[in-house]
């Protein structure tokens, strides 16, 4: 790791070894070869490697050796794999694990364009056997949509992490808009691990202004401060940058628990986490040591940490917490203490400690090999015998409440609950963390839960999903043989009707389930709707006589002519049950068996601000407009007992009522009169109607089903029947 310090100067860095030999000979056949070159021991061979990056247009890195006469003899020419990525313009051979032969030969691509247009650069890691490349792998360096040339500048570096293998260090000056950067990359037995170990970008505020092309040269073969680790230099645009390297500390964690175990016989139990640090450190010093911070998060792994913690730090009641210390070469123990409340009792309770430098730059650094998180567990004491393997059965029954054997619910706003009775069990071994899981369809809602009558703790709560509830039974532990019973209640949501209610039970535990299909029930049941839609009426007059003398005119004029009038207003009231659209029939006789006329309808006032719309042939005769002649036929009506719409013609008004509102009233006011001289010239003995008027009230087709209402009066001469029904044709 590398510590920042900026010198002005130019930095000329050049690697002499084998170059005045190189350069003695000359290699015709290609062209620019001889732009980088470097030498490579295989066991007792030398062979020399040069880099031609414009040689047919890719760039070719050629392996030759020299006999004692200068005979140059080609073993190798490697060809680049894109136009213009200027492929062999830098090589670098690195003796890796430090036997005096070199390992790996890096070959610099710093004009390789990536899939945007840029140049990103390439470097190249090549293994050699008997002087020939046998390319392994590419080092990841920029990821980005900017020119970087990585690869422009490359130089093996003496073990800066003093690990036993030589490492590299690589220049990427044109990245981050040409202010540079330099990746580290280490080595590992007779390689370079491809992914780099730290990375230092040219903008960095430690040099204490913005460089430029920070990277286009680098060197690191000494040790410049005399703290026993090689120091790196890097070139810039005018400047010099020395890093000087720092101390590597390697930190161990060791984490133990007081209980061991946890006791579910007490739900809060207290843990104490002794967490220990001990450090060995590269180069080894007596006084070394490391300043880090702690942090400790519960129910946490490696791979995930669950939302919701089975535990809290008593400090600051978190599942949360970071602490500072001093780790040296001795052990170094700080303790947390936890208050646990699991609602799961099966997996373990989870410990994970996560370490990093509290003052990053001013002390050693950490090893990248010692693990920065280690997890622990704290198992719980289950009672399940010597295999602490919890095998459970469970089974459960669920009975709706108040079921009366009929095929359908019918939902009113005094009717507007579902309940059901649900029995658990369990056969075998403890159950731990068992729980009744709840899904039931948009038009319920969870309403209530009771609790059980043998004191057995049960709590109900809707989860996330607004249609799912979870019940907690007998929390933490549901022992063998125990069982349950207690009521579950859902309300409807009257503003989302639907044909069925659908619910789902299933019983579940931490536990492992021997037998899984007795855990589970599925009801859908049939729903009806009573719309609760009520009619009144009021009338002018409750009853009509006939005078014997009345005149009969030959001609009408006027309403006055025609007889005494029949006013009636019909009241609809809508309930707590959504009904769209309704219509109103109201039938009138018209006229007899002869065509004698009896009620003529005048006018029919609706609210139609508020939807009512009716369809009725008003004043057909035009009486008051023109005269009308009007004749009547001797009838006999002695065995007519009351005149309806069987024995006479009747005239229908249609009205339709849309939007209705809950709990809302409609009015239809119809204004009629009575024919005089149909009563004058037919024979009676006395007409009558029944006491009570027929209201007939229909629910959609998709509900299937129908109501009747009776409503009492007084004797009355002519019948006048209404219908109501609801055209509402599908719900949704």
């Amino acid at each position: 790791a590398l510590q920042l310090t900026s010198y002005y100067g130019l930095l000329c860095s050049a690697k002499a070894q084998g170059c005045g030999f190189c350069q003695r000979y000359s290699l015709c056949n290609f062209s620019y070869l001889l732009h980088k070159t470097d030498i490579l021991m295989v066991y007792s061979s030398i062979y020399f490697v040069a880099g031609a990056p414009r040689s047919n247009y890719t760039g070719r890195v050629v392996v030759y050796d020299v006999d004692s006469q200068g005979n140059i003899s080609i073993v190798q020419s490697q060809r680049g794999e894109q136009i213009g990525s200027y492929f062999g313009s830098v090589v670098c051979s690195v003796d890796v694990n430090k036997d005096s032969v070199t390992d790996v030969l890096l070959v610099g691509a710093p004009m390789f364009m990536n899939d945007l247009k840029k140049e990103e650069g390439r470097v190249y890691v090549f293994s050699i056997t008997k002087g020939i490349l046998d390319q392994q792998e590419l080092l990841e360096g920029p990821q980005g949509s900017e020119n970087a040339r990585f690869g422009s500048a490359i130089a093996a570096l003496t073990d800066i992490d003093l690990d036993g293998f030589n490492d590299v260090v690589i220049g990427a000056p044109l990245e981050n808009q040409n202010s540079g950067a330099i990746y580290i990359y280490n080595g590992f037995q007779k390689t370079i691990r491809t992914k780099y170990s730290q990375k230092i970008l040219g903008s960095d505020s430690a040099f204490g202004k913005r460089l430029k092309f920070f990277g286009r040269s680098v060197d690191g073969h000494r040790d410049l401060d005399d703290n026993d680790i090689t120091d790196v230099s890097v070139g810039a645009d005018g400047n010099v940058v020395l890093l000087w390297s720092q101390s590597i500390a390697n930190v161990s964690i060791i984490a133990s628990f007081i209980p061991e175990k946890i006791s579910l016989l007490n739900k809060n139990t207290e843990i104490t986490v002794k967490i220990c640090f001990q450090a060995t450190f590269r180069p080894a010093k007596r006084d070394n040591q490391v300043a880090i911070k702690c942090n400790a998060t519960l129910d946490a792994d490696l791979q995930s940490s669950r939302v919701t913690s089975r535990g809290l730090f008593k400090e600051n009641n978190e599942r949360y917490m970071q602490r500072d210390a001093v780790v040296t070469h001795s052990m170094n123990c700080l303790s947390i203490c936890v208050l646990q409340e699991p609602s799961d009792a099966v997996n373990s309770l989870n410990v994970r400690i996560d370490i990093g430098l509290a003052n990053p730059g001013t002390s050693p650094v950490l090893d990248t090999s010692s693990p920065a998180s280690v997890a622990y567990s704290i198992p719980f004491i289950k009672d399940c015998g010597e295999d602490e393997l919890c095998i459970c059965d469970l089974v459960l029954n669920v009975q709706q409440k108040g079921d009366d054997g009929k095929q359908q619910f019918i939902v009113s706003s005094k009717n507007k609950r579902l309940t059901f009775n649900m029995k658990l069990r369990n056969k075998k071994e403890n159950a731990y963390n068992t729980r009744i899981q709840a899904t039931f369809s948009d038009n319920l809602f969870f309403a209530s839960s009771s609790l059980p009558s043998d004191g057995t703790e049960v709590s109900c709560q809707t989860a996330t999903s607004q249609t799912t509830v979870i019940c907690q039974i007998s929390y933490p532990v549901f022992r063998t043989g125990q069982q349950v019973s207690f009521d579950i209640s859902f309300d409807f949501n009257l503003k989302n009707l639907q044909n069925m209610a659908v619910l789902s039970f299933h019983a579940l535990s931490e536990s492992k389930e021997e037998q899984e299909l007795d855990n589970q029930i599925s009801l859908s049941i049939p729903l009806r709707y009573d719309a609760e839609i009520h009619f009144t009426r009021l009338a002018n007059i409750n009853f009509y006589e006939v005078y014997s003398g009345h005149n009969i005119p030959s001609t009408v004029n006027n309403f006055e002519d025609i007889g005494p009038t029949f006013n009636f207003s019909v009241k609809v009231t809508t309930g707590s049950i959504p009904v769209k659209t309704a219509s109103v029939k109201i039938h009138l006789p018209e006229l007899t068996s002869k065509d004698n006329p009896l009620m003529y309808i005048t006018a029919v006032d609706t609210d139609q601000a508020r939807g009512v719309t009716c369809q009725v042939q008003i004043n057909p005769l035009q009486i008051g407009k023109r005269p009308y002649s009007a004749s009547f036929k001797k009838e006999n009506l002695r065995a007519v007992k009351e005149l309806n719409c069987k024995n006479a013609k009747c005239s229908t008004i249609t009205c339709k009522l849309e939007d209705l509102m809950l709990k809302g009233e409609y009015f239809v006011n119809v204004s009629t009169r009575i024919w005089n001289s149909t009563f004058a010239v037919v024979s009676t003995t006395g007409i009558y109607m029944k006491k009570s008027i027929p209201k007939y009230f229909l629910v959609p087709d998709a509900l299937q089903s129908s109501l009747k209402r009776t409503f009492q009066s007084k004797k009355y001469y002519i019948i006048v029947f209404v219908r109501i029904e609801n055209l509402n044709q599908e719900v949704k």
